[in-house]
């Protein structure tokens, strides 16, 4: 199937990039008020740290529930009745009275918000084929990354006229408002015909097929890592910068956002320069490179290497490590999803159930030493850059895969994941 274009691809791919900012917008607009939240419902640091591993948690679940329901229902349904669920469950966060309660909650707002998040990538693959994934992956990285920009400034002017709650309130909203446009200008993108008649039988025999794919599998695990690195910065970062460092919730945002406009100029160079001219592979290992060596920057200043260091050259080294997030992440999606034609739910709910649970994970690990030491953070974010890169070189098995092909004529360069995708990954749905 072939794209939109023109205004009906313009409006395609804003409404897409507001579904993948449902999760930021649901974790990063709430991460001001997080040392306000410890204090009004007085409890420690690590256990308000685990409402953002619930709404994670929660995103994970839904995501390998959502997917393949929608690879049988179409997108369309699945996506309203998520967004619907997520509008309720956020209002429902702003008046939990204690802490318990706001975590069951965030843990619901998290599978209701995963509809929009899974459903945007397969949607993806419903309308491009090979390099073109990729470059609409960088483009909606414009339209999303608008959010990790935007919820921390808006969320720290929200603080003041009101408490954490009344952000929560402003998530409702305008969860409300994007649940109205998908119903009103969102078409179904899977025909009947293309769509799933099986059971849970038949969905689990196409994510074992999927993961039986090696490269599939090792661009899924290397993305699901360095979105780990990613989530321990987010867990982290407002307890570093505002508790370790002094500064004011609106500091945090302003460089919060900061950080974020790198990751999306980085993601647009991704896309507007380097797609199509060198390998999809060259690339993510450029980007894995990179956060590796920001990331031990960092753990070199939390430890005293350099001695007592201030914000800035710790502001300098997250900037670099989330800037070069905008090349690792949406290559590794776009390297997966290009193995696969069929069953493109299905493989999109692994891409993110992985990435979510694995950041889950990270979340309460970076909170071990308590709000007055970033070296976990350090630690968590460049243990889960290596595995990555370990995950990306030997399953992926990059300078292998460009030989064979070559050796088969192949088109190399960034059109060798499709070569593949052809041959190898398609095996993954042809049975349906």
């Amino acid at each position: 199937m072939r794209g939109p274009a023109g205004r009906a691809r313009l409006l395609v791919t804003f409404i897409l990039g507001s579904l993948t900012a449902t999760a930021p917008l649901a974790m990063d607009m709430y991460l001001p008020a997080l040392p306000e939240v410890t204090r009004s419902l007085h409890a420690p640091a690590s256990t308000v740290q685990l409402t953002l591993t619930a709404c994670l948690a929660g995103m994970a679940l839904g995501q390998l529930l959502v997917g393949p329901l929608s690879d049988r229902l179409g997108r369309r349904r699945p996506l309203l009745v998520g967004l619907a669920a997520y509008v309720v469950a956020t209002a429902v966060c702003a008046f939990a009275p204690t802490v318990e309660l706001l975590i069951a909650f965030r843990l619901v707002q998290g599978l209701a918000g995963a509809a929009g998040i899974v459903i945007a990538r397969a949607v993806v693959r419903d309308l491009y084929e090979g390099v073109a994934v990729a470059r609409f992956f960088s483009t909606l990285m414009l339209i999303s990354g608008v959010a990790p920009v935007v919820a921390p400034l808006v969320g720290g002017q929200v603080l003041r006229v009101t408490d954490w709650r009344g952000v929560f309130l402003v998530l409702a909203v305008l969860g409300a408002v994007l649940a109205v446009v998908v119903w009103a200008k969102l078409p179904e993108t899977l025909p009947p015909a293309e769509r799933h008649t099986g059971g849970v039988r038949e969905t689990f025999g196409a994510m074992r097929r999927l993961l039986a794919d090696r490269p599939f599998t090792g661009y899924l695990l290397a993305g699901g890592f360095a979105f780990a690195a990613l989530f321990a910065y987010i867990a982290a970062s407002p307890f570093v910068v505002q508790e370790i460092h002094g500064a004011s919730p609106q500091t945090f945002s302003l460089l919060f956002g900061l950080n974020s406009v790198g990751l999306v100029l980085v993601g647009q160079i991704n896309g507007k320069v380097l797609v199509g001219r060198v390998s999809l592979d060259k690339v993510l290992a450029l980007g894995l490179s990179i956060v590796i060596l920001a990331a031990t920057a960092l753990l070199l200043m939390s430890v005293g290497v350099f001695g007592e260091v201030g914000l800035g050259p710790v502001a300098v080294a997250l900037f670099v490590l989330m800037s070069a997030m905008g090349i690792t992440l949406p290559n590794t999606q776009a390297l997966a999803l290009m193995r696969t034609r069929y069953a493109a739910g299905s493989a999109s709910a692994l891409l993110g159930t992985s990435s979510f649970l694995i950041g889950a994970i990270a979340s309460p690990l970076v909170g071990i030493a308590g709000e007055d030491s970033a070296v976990p953070m350090a630690v968590v974010q460049l243990g889960a850059a290596l595995v990555a890169m370990a995950c990306f070189v030997t399953l992926c098995r990059p300078g292998r895969a460009r030989v064979r092909a070559e050796a088969d004529g192949g088109a190399g360069g960034a059109e060798q994941p499709g070569t593949l995708r052809a041959s190898e990954g398609q095996r993954a749905g042809e049975e349906h």
